[in-house]
Formats: C-alpha cells, structure tokens, sequence
C-alpha cells in the first residue's frame, strides 16, 4: 500500500483478531456513507425508512442503499453491522489545518472488526481511485474518489480505537476532508436518522 500514499501500523489491538471476527460474525463496510444527490432522490418523502429515485434506496430492515453499483456484498454487510450498531460507536475528530486526525472506536468486537475491515478497505479505494458506489454514498466523497493520489493516509490500529490521519496540499480537498468528517459523527451519533436528514438537506426538503 506504500505507492498509494497508505501507512498502516497496528498497535494494542490485533488486526487478526479483528479481521477474523468480522469475517465469522458477518463477513462485514464511514467512512459512512450519506447519499449521492446525483444518483438518488427521496420517495415517498416520508421518514418512512425507504428513499432513492427508485424508491428502493434502503429500507431500516434490509437496508438495500448500502449496497453498491461497483461494492462486494461483503463492503455492504460491513455498513450494516455499523449502521444498526451506531450506539457502540464513538469517534473524536480533529480539523488539521492541512487535513484531519480522527479516532473512531466500537464497544463490541465484532462491530470494531467491520469498522477496521471498512476504514483499510475503503482507504485503499481511495488510493486506486476505485469509488465503490454505494446508493447512499455522500457526494462529498465524490473529491476522495477522484483525485485520491492527492491525499496521505495514515492509519493506526491502537487500544483507543483506529486512528486515521489524512492530509492533502489541495485545500478543496481538505475542505471535502473536514465536511466529511462531520457527516460520519452525524452518523456515528444518530445512526439512518442522519442520513435522511442529510437527503433531505440535499433534496430542500429541511
């Protein structure tokens, strides 16, 4: 992962332990995800747990919008354990003025796996450019996707959780950084409830 710009270090926990626990309790997918305006609208405009331009965006139960036009089921069950776990979840992120520092943790093991499985997977897609596409993916992702060789990261897996710093000399980039960031608290601290009030900020339906 060196020629992408990727540092991967492991401390107190054990990657492998984390690995092998998301593979045997889900074969589980931050950054969360909010939703492409481009791709999705709302249906039925209600908070009735189902959106997209199809109206199949994702429901609270099987969640179909974590899905992806270029995700492995895989990538896609990762969000869901994340996503109907968001309570375990707690993050602290801080605003670099080149980038951003955070570390995000769960209290449950197997969610910590899929949070680790997801954050290295989707770090490294960044690097290869290879956007995985997922229904509700936020926009602000669509800068990481498309000019990933402009951005640094570095990420380690520590007693206080996994720690990612990333950094870019292109300030629109940075800026995309410390939006993003704050989606994924949004969604760390209120789980779905924060992806539809980010769809329907998007949609002028606030």
């Amino acid at each position: 992962m060196n020629d992408r710009k990727h540092a991967l270090k492991f401390g107190g926990i054990a990657f492998a332990v984390l690995v092998a626990a998301a593979v045997g309790s889900a074969g589980t997918y931050m950054f969360l995800t909010t939703g492409h305006g481009h791709r999705h609208g709302m249906a039925g405009g209600q908070m009735e747990h189902r959106h997209g331009a199809d109206g199949q965006g994702h429901d609270e139960v099987n969640m179909p919008g974590l899905r992806g036009e270029n995700a492995t089921p895989e990538e896609s069950a990762e969000l869901a354990v994340m996503f109907r776990n968001f309570e375990t979840i707690t993050r602290e992120v801080e605003n670099l003025p080149n980038g951003i520092r955070t570390t995000t943790r769960s209290s449950d093991p197997d969610v910590m796996a899929a949070l680790v499985s997801h954050v290295v997977g989707m770090i490294d897609r960044v690097g290869r450019k290879d956007d995985p596409q997922i229904i509700i993916q936020s926009p602000t992702l669509d800068a990481f996707f498309e000019h990933g060789d402009k951005i640094n990261s570095d990420i380690e897996v520590t007693e206080e959780g996994i720690v990612v710093v990333q950094t870019s000399d292109d300030p629109e980039i940075v800026q995309a950084m410390h939006t993003h960031a704050a989606e994924v608290s949004a969604m760390a601290d209120r789980g779905m409830e924060a992806v539809h009030e980010m769809m329907m900020t998007r949609n002028g339906k606030s």
